[in-house]
C-alpha cells in the first residue's frame, strides 16, 4: 500500500510540473516555442508582466521538491541497499533546492544568490542523486540502468549549461538537466504502483 500511495505522489508531482510548466510558458510573454529555447525555467516563476502566471510555476517548483522528499523517505528509501546516508543526504540537497527556487525567485537582485543556490542544489544535486540510487539498488535492472542513464545526460546538460551561460540557447541546456530528474520522478512513480 505505501508503494502505491508514493508512487501516486510521483506521478502526480511530476505531471503537475509539466503541465504548470506549459500552462506559465502559454502565458508567457513570448511565442511557446521562443519560451522554451530562449527562456529559463526560473524566468517562468518570476512575478512581472512577463510571467502572468509565475504563481503556477512556482507552485511546481516547490511541490516537485516536497513530493520527492516525501516520496523518498516515505517508501522509496526501502528500495536502498547502499550508500542510504548519502542517498538521504542528496535527497534533501535536492528538495530544498528546488523549494528554494520556488520560494525565492530569480528577478530580485538581492536574493538572486539564493535563488541561484537553490537552482545549483536542484540540478547538479538532483542529478547526482540518480546516479548514486543507480548503484545503490540490489539489481542493475532497466529502471537502475535508465536512472543512471538520466542522471549522465543531466549532468553533460548540466555542465554544458554552466560553460555556455551567455548562450542563447542556455536554456535549451537548463530544461534537459531539469526534466531528467523530473522524468525519473515519472518513471518511480510507475516503479512503485507497480511494486
Amino acid at each position: 500500500m505505501k508503494s502505491k500511495v508514493a508512487g501516486i505522489v510521483f506521478l502526480i508531482g511530476s505531471l503537475y510540473y509539466v503541465l504548470a510548466e506549459a500552462i506559465s510558458a502559454t502565458f508567457f510573454n513570448a511565442s511557446l516555442a521562443n519560451t522554451y529555447i530562449f527562456h529559463t525555467i526560473s524566468e517562468l516563476g518570476i512575478p512581472n508582466a512577463n510571467s502572468p502566471l509565475s504563481f503556477l510555476m512556482n507552485s511546481a517548483f516547490i511541490l516537485i521538491g516536497l513530493t520527492l522528499i516525501f516520496c523518498s523517505f516515505y517508501k522509496f528509501k526501502d528500495f536502498i541497499i547502499k550508500n542510504n546516508i548519502v542517498i538521504y543526504i542528496f535527497t534533501l540537497i535536492t528538495g530544498i533546492g528546488v523549494i528554494i527556487v520556488g520560494l525565492i525567485h530569480g528577478g530580485n537582485p538581492f536574493t538572486l544568490g539564493y535563488h541561484m543556490l537553490g537552482a545549483m542544489m536542484a540540478i547538479l544535486g538532483g542529478n547526482i542523486l540518480l546516479v548514486l540510487i543507480s548503484r545503490s539498488m540490489g539489481e542493475f535492472e532497466s529502471y537502475q540502468k535508465t536512472a543512471l542513464a538520466l542522471g549522465i545526460i543531466g549532468l553533460i546538460a548540466f555542465w554544458i549549461m554552466f560553460f555556455n551561460m551567455k548562450s542563447s540557447y542556455m536554456p535549451v541546456f537548463e530544461r534537459l538537466s531539469v526534466y531528467t530528474l523530473i522524468i525519473w520522478c515519472f518513471l518511480t512513480g510507475v516503479y512503485l504502483f507497480r511494486n
